[in-house]
Parts: structure tokens; C-alpha cells; sequence
């Protein structure tokens, strides 16, 4: 399938998510939040996305946010958590930091983010859904946050000038894109000197092979489009960033993981 291909059935899986989440969040029960997940459980609902075939709420989606980090937002907001991980868990976000979220879907890292920096930070969301940008604007006016901007576009053609974020942040969003190269140079190209990434993916191990991947699950599961932990580092340096890692967190497959990764962009 060709790049435009590609990035138009991720655009058009994460619209239908979008709506779905739209009707089941008009609702104040936030275990409606099951039939929408993306990179979480299947429940046979159209807007199933990440993780056909993948299981348990553990692995995937808000469950893998503390209570305390849920009862910040807005339920309509824990209810749109897409993700394979927790990037709070590595972005060690600091009081006046500048962030990028990659792909930030319903808005969730965005807004505990903003809470993060404060009133002196800020936080941009990009991701190219417009059925997305209008849920996690919705979300930000619900939650009150001020020091948020949710931008149309592509992750690997950012709409931000040079060196214009402290740190980039990601759930689940690397895998999808057609481009990798492209993706993480760009972050390169936001970051400040000195800046840092501080994302969660599905990574396989390297023993699988991209054929291998893709029996394990589609692309717009999360799964055939992953990089290997090796290809991330590789990714990574090839980028300019250094004192890379990627650290798995938790099984989401027979050799597929959660995984946390962090770099650095030299300087500062």
C-alpha cells in the first residue's frame, strides 16, 4: 500500500474511533470507554482501532494511567485514551516546559501535560483527524486548560518552526505513520538543543521480521507497522539523538510490546 494509502486508512479508522467516542462520552460512564479503544481490547465495534486481537484494558488505553491522573481530566477525556502506554511515565515533564504530543487523538496527554508545565508552559497536540481536534477541544474547554493548542497536521511534516518545544511526547502514534525516518527527524527538528523525547509505542522484538509483524496484526492495529527495538535505536541516532533507550513495559503479543523510549537532542 502506498504512503497516501496508508495514511488515509489510519485517518479514516481514527475518524470512525472518534465519532464512536463522541456518541459513547455524551454518557458520564467511562466503562463505555471499552468499545472505542484503539490500541486496546476489540469488542467487535467499528471504532476498535489499535489492537485487533490484542488483549485486556491492562495492556491498553486508560488503564494504564494511575486513578490519580484519571480524576485530573474530564471523564470525556479518559475516556478517549487510545494509547499502548503512559508517556507521563517518561517525559518528566518540568513547571514551563514546551511540548509537542504527536498524534494527540482525544487530547488525554495533552491536557495532564498542560497541568505538568503550568501556567508557564504550554502544550501543542497535532494530529491530522479533524473528528480528533474537535474532541480534544472540546475536552480542553471542559478541563479548563488555557495553555493548549490543538493543530491540524501530519507527524511527518510538523506545523512548527525549528527548535521550537522542550520535549515531544507520543502515545501509540509512531507506528501508524508511513514514514518513520521522516517522523523522528522532525521531532529532531522541534526540539530545542538539550531537548528530549519521552514517547510510548508497540515495538516488537528483534527476532520478529516485518512479515512477521504483520501476522500478528494489522497496520492500523498497531502492530504490522511497528519498529523493532533495534530499528528504533537505529531510527534514533540515524535522527542525531543520543543516550536513546527503548524499554519494554509490558506484553502485548507474542513478541510485541509496550514500550517506553527516550532520547535526547545534543546541546543546551
Amino acid at each position: 500500500m502506498s504512503t497516501p494509502d496508508l495514511r488515509e486508512e489510519v485517518r479514516a479508522h481514527y475518524a470512525r474511533a472518534a465519532s464512536s467516542l463522541t456518541h459513547h462520552t455524551d454518557q458520564p460512564d467511562v466503562s463505555q470507554r471499552d468499545s472505542a479503544s484503539c490500541c486496546g481490547p476489540a469488542t467487535g465495534t467499528a471504532a476498535s482501532c489499535c489492537g485487533g486481537g490484542l488483549e485486556t484494558d491492562a495492556t491498553f488505553g486508560a488503564g494504564l494511567y494511575s486513578a490519580g491522573e484519571q480524576g485530573e481530566l474530564p471523564v470525556a477525556a479518559v475516556a478517549a485514551s487510545l494509547g499502548c502506554g503512559n508517556p507521563m511515565l517518561v517525559a518528566e515533564l518540568r513547571e514551563g516546559e514546551t511540548v509537542l504530543d504527536l498524534g494527540s487523538g482525544g487530547g488525554i496527554d495533552v491536557l495532564l501535560s498542560a497541568r505538568r508545565v503550568g501556567e508557564r508552559g504550554f502544550v501543542y497536540g497535532v494530529d491530522m483527524t479533524d473528528e480528533m481536534l474537535a474532541l480534544a477541544r472540546a475536552n480542553a474547554a471542559t478541563a479548563g486548560a488555557e495553555n493548549v493548542e490543538f493543530v491540524r497536521g501530519v507527524i511527518e511534516d510538523l506545523p512548527l518552526p525549528d527548535a521550537a518545544v522542550d520535549v515531544v511526547i507520543s502515545n501509540c502514534v509512531v507506528n501508524l505513520s508511513p514514514d518513520k525516518p521522516a517522523v523522528l527527524s522532525e521531532m529532531y527538528r522541534v526540539l530545542r538543543p538539550g531537548g528530549r523525547v519521552g514517547i510510548s509505542d508497540v515495538v516488537a522484538e528483534d527476532r520478529l521480521s516485518p512479515a512477521e509483524r504483520a501476522e500478528r496484526g494489522s497496520y492500523t492495529g498497531c502492530v504490522a507497522g511497528a519498529l523493532s527495538r533495534r530499528e528504533y535505536l537505529d531510527g534514533l541516532a540515524a535522527a542525531g539523538f543520543v543516550d536513546a533507550e527503548v524499554r519494554f513495559t509490558h506484553a502485548a503479543g507474542d513478541g510485541i510490546h509496550g514500550a517506553l523510549i527516550r532520547a535526547v537532542k545534543p546541546g543546551g
